[in-house]
């Protein structure tokens, strides 16, 4: 593999987002290692690590255990320590190389605002939020930021659900398929003190499947960290979502329109509860409203390949049919 463009460090290639990273920056020309349970570098070698990074022309680290799954108090450290310890293992690498990456973009998640149905959050004006997941995000960004790291800009991408042919659309495709894809409705259900204490339980709001539902197309997500790699005026944290953010019921409404489905049975939360214990996920992930906007991208001048929903999932869902024949 030619080294022409220089070398990209990637962490956490094994996932949906990596992967997709991974293919294009080879394609591009870049050389292209990784670093994870598995590749050219694992957790735990940082000397090989160091490796790795010094000379690199950019780090792009994506490592996470995914949050679908139940908040238990196994699966809530080993959310947190997926993030928090290959941040700070790759900082330390990164502050003790002789030639550190100029450049070192860390995920992020656009959940760590809060709960918003009154106005968009963005990185100027935005509210964080509280609650486990925001725990989680404010203690990613504090090992990302907290190194002193003179010689490498920093950006955190505060990213919205990713939408592609593998991504946390496929279960809502299913859904709407097997004519379940109406909106997801909020409501009360009874807290345990277990849930309080970790900050898992989602407060009751009657949104009525009017949450907002920011999201963003791969595409978009590899267009962001080239437009953030080509801007040095960019550092700190940049929202990663669509300017055109949604809601639970046209998202829903979309997606069955996509597969040709004209109606969907609507799930109350209760029945959302039971079938997120059956499935081992949490309900945050479709009743939160997550209102979040790319201003800093846009005023940079980025522009979306895919700025609206309709576009994007139609893109994808024609791309599922082609792969499947």
């Amino acid at each position: 593999m030619s080294d022409q463009k220089g070398r990209v460090v990637i962490a956490g290639a094994s996932g949906f987002v990596g992967q997709y990273l991974r293919e294009a920056f080879t394609e591009e020309g870049y050389q292209v290692v990784t670093v994870g349970r598995t590749g050219d570098a694992v957790w735990g070698n940082t000397l090989r690590i160091r490796e790795l990074v010094d000379g690199a022309a950019m780090v792009v680290n994506m490592a996470g255990k995914s949050v679908n799954c139940r908040y238990g108090r196994r699966n809530r450290a080993e959310i947190m320590r997926s993030r928090v310890d290959t941040t700070l293992e790759l900082a330390e690498a990164i502050r003790t190389a002789e030639h550190p990456p100029p450049l070192w973009l860390n995920a992020s998640t656009a959940t760590i605002y809060r709960h918003a149905d009154d106005r968009p959050q963005d990185e100027l004006t935005g509210e964080l939020g509280e609650g486990f997941s925001v725990s989680v995000a404010r203690a990613w960004e504090d090992a990302f930021f907290g190194a002193d790291l003179p010689s490498t800009r920093r950006v955190a991408l505060r990213m919205a659900i990713v939408f592609g042919d593998g991504s946390a659309l496929v279960p809502l495709i299913r859904l709407a398929q097997t004519g379940l894809g109406g909106p997801q409705y909020d409501g009360p259900w009874v807290p345990t003190r277990s849930r309080l204490r970790a900050g898992t339980y989602h407060h009751h709001r009657p949104t009525r499947g009017r949450q907002r539902f920011s999201w963003v197309h791969i595409a978009d997500v590899l267009g962001s960290i080239r437009f953030v790699r080509d801007h040095p005026e960019l550092e700190g944290p940049v929202n990663v979502s669509s300017p055109n953010p949604s809601d639970n019921r046209t998202v829903m409404a979309t997606i069955r329109d996509a597969v040709g489905r004209r109606f969907g049975l609507p799930t109350p939360r209760w029945m959302l509860e039971v079938g997120s214990f059956a499935i081992r996920t949490e309900t945050e992930l479709v009743l939160k409203s997550r209102w979040v906007v790319p201003t800093r991208l846009t005023q940079a001048g980025y522009e979306f390949r895919y700025p609206h929903l309709r576009g994007a999932l139609a893109g994808i869902i024609a791309e599922r049919r082609q792969h499947r024949g």
